[in-house]
């Protein structure tokens, strides 16, 4: 029980980093959408999604899948105030993962200082999650993140149905979750935290 408390705790609090980070640099390029609406806050609950912060992670807890992943409520943004568009949709649109691979290599350099120790495995579980993190909202499946950076760079006729895919994107990785299809998110992150914490 620990254990999963744990978990969750690093969870909640690299999800609310990483939604954090878009609105911090939505806000630097110009947007205080995210500032005016709250959303620039560690308090967990103005960013909980039901389905994608509570639902889908809770399925693959129940369902014993070998990944945790998870959304939180998308940070609103007006890209009408960036000062450039483009610069401004793609790095607010990288500024999540960004923040969540910054948190992953954090964690495991921390792990140095407490190795072979309780609050060392609870570090490396830090690390673990943040690289999944990381790389599944990289995924160019919409509403992810890496999403916003492609369609910022298609064709606009290509890009408007694109992101029409965004109201089945939830359905989609569910599906793909359930089949297995992103049981390679769990290896590659515990590959870059083992040779992180080896270094």
């Amino acid at each position: 029980m620990v254990d999963i408390l744990i978990f969750i705790v690093f969870f909640f609090f690299s999800v609310i980093i990483h939604e954090v980070s878009h609105g911090y640099v939505a806000l630097k390029n110009g947007d205080p959408t995210a500032k005016y609406m709250g959303r620039l806050t560690l308090n967990p609950i103005p960013h909980i999604d039901p389905i994608g912060t509570i639902l889908l992670p809770f399925l693959l807890i129940v369902l014993r899948f070998p990944i945790l992943i998870g959304i939180a409520k998308p940070v609103p943004i007006n890209p009408y105030y960036f000062r450039n568009y483009k610069i401004g949709m793609i790095t607010v649109g990288i500024s999540g993962p960004l923040s969540n691979i910054l948190l992953g290599i954090s964690f495991a350099l921390i792990y140095k200082i407490f190795p072979s120790s309780l609050i060392g495995e609870y570090l490396k579980i830090g690390s673990f999650i943040n690289f999944i993190l990381a790389f599944f909202n990289l995924m160019p499946i919409p509403p992810l993140d890496g999403s916003r950076v492609i369609a910022v760079l298609l064709p606009r006729s290509l890009a408007i149905r694109y992101e029409r895919i965004e109201r089945y994107g939830i359905f989609l990785i569910l599906f793909l979750a359930m089949a297995g299809f992103l049981n390679w998110l769990s290896l590659l992150s515990q590959h870059f935290t083992k040779f992180l914490i080896n270094l």
